[in-house]
């Protein structure tokens, strides 16, 4: 069954009314299939719309090859029955936003650069395109200063279905190789491009656009952006974790960056002096342990495995049987065990169910993890 696709027709259509088809139970729900929607199925890389049906959530929609469109429900519909459809508008616009904001950008990076988009996602959290060749970050800010620029002239968009003589003498975007039932999304001036997603009527509608990030990707350029809601959105999050920062750092917004840095700087300087006050620590404390004929117990505040080494070592040299150096807290220790007398590999293995320790290492010296309480290991040593 072919579904008629409301979306084509009036891509604003919000609210609707249509026929049950057919009704199915799906795992964690049931599928319904409608007459007509306006509710765009997953594809193409961009997530479906969700809404109500006859009240129900819709939580996705998907098409099948011929042309049949399921939307996926929370509670059954009943066959042949007219309901009103209603779409999350909300989320609707921020796709077609961004989406019209995709093809601007994936356009214009093929006109500068000769580079294609080679990947596209579009959901919740915002969208991702992949591009077939790399720019660094001047030349993304050159492209993102051109795409607004695109949206401030408020550009025509048109979406239209073009029979197969016009269709092959047009130059246009595409992943595959299309022959029939091509759709074409003109961004006048800018692009064309074969598209199946819904998108505003004009440039200007799309809002500020924003490139948030980019990475290396398979030889080309991984981008992500946001446009309209979703870029205001983030902005102000952005701006209030700036306010915040700038607050408790008691600097203007403009130059917390700088403040930042200082403040890594001193942290950076006070961890080298934390870290040389700890090994000084451990070596008067292994300097200062007294020879005995059993094991030796020790435990150290924050200490770090080259300090429990230290003093491992050290006691090993001193006591009888095992030194064993912990550090942590209840049911969270790491420690170091050594012996000139034991093969501390073969003592891990035998005891370390008593000790609740795992770890490993070689036959004068392990180390490791253990969950016991500082009692249960006192009692053992003892």
């Amino acid at each position: 069954m072919q579904t008629r696709k409301l979306y084509y027709e009036d891509a604003y259509t919000q609210r609707f009314r249509a026929r049950v088809q057919q009704c199915r139970p799906v795992r964690g729900g049931w599928a319904v299939a409608l007459d007509a929607t306006a509710f765009f199925p997953e594809e193409g890389g961009q997530t479906a719309d969700t809404g109500t049906l006859g009240g129900v959530a819709v939580t996705g929609a998907y098409e099948e090859k011929d042309g049949t469109i399921w939307h996926l429900t929370g509670a059954p519909l009943t066959e042949g029955e007219e309901v009103e459809g209603r779409l999350d508008w909300a989320e609707r616009f921020r796709k077609m936003q961004t989406h019209t904001a995709e093809h601007i950008l994936s356009g214009l990076a093929h006109r500068k650069y000769g580079y294609d988009n080679v990947g596209f996602h579009l959901g919740a959290d915002g969208c991702t395109v992949d591009l077939s060749g790399e720019l660094d970050r001047e030349q993304l800010d050159e492209l993102e200063d051109e795409v607004n620029a695109a949206v401030w002239a408020d550009l025509p968009v048109r979406a239209r279905f073009p029979l197969w003589p016009e269709l092959k003498t047009l130059d246009y975007r595409s992943k595959l190789d299309l022959t029939e039932n091509v759709r074409i999304v003109s961004v006048e001036g800018i692009d064309q491009c074969a598209c199946c997603a819904p998108h505003v009527s004009s440039t200007g509608q799309i809002g500020p656009v924003k490139i948030l990030d980019f990475m290396r990707h398979r030889g080309g350029v991984r981008l992500w952006m946001k446009a309209g809601s979703d870029a205001l959105a983030d902005h102000r999050a952005r701006y209030g974790a700036t306010a915040e920062i700038s607050g408790l750092l008691n600097a203007p917004q403009a130059e917390v960056a700088a403040a930042v840095a200082r403040l890594v700087e001193q942290r950076d300087g006070l961890k080298q002096a934390l870290a040389a006050f700890r090994r000084r620590a451990a070596e008067d404390m292994a300097a200062a342990l007294a020879p005995t004929q059993g094991h030796m117990l020790l435990f150290l505040p924050e200490a770090e495995e080259g300090e429990l080494r230290t003093v491992a070592n050290a006691g090993m040299e001193k006591c009888g049987g095992v030194c064993a150096v912990f550090t942590g807290e209840n049911g969270a220790w790491r420690f170091v065990m050594a012996s000139a007398h034991t093969d501390m590999r073969a003592f891990l293995r035998e005891h370390g169910p008593a000790l609740r320790a795992r770890g490993g290492g070689q036959e004068r010296m392990v180390s490791g993890r253990s969950t016991a309480f500082r009692t249960e290991l006192e009692a053992f040593f003892q």
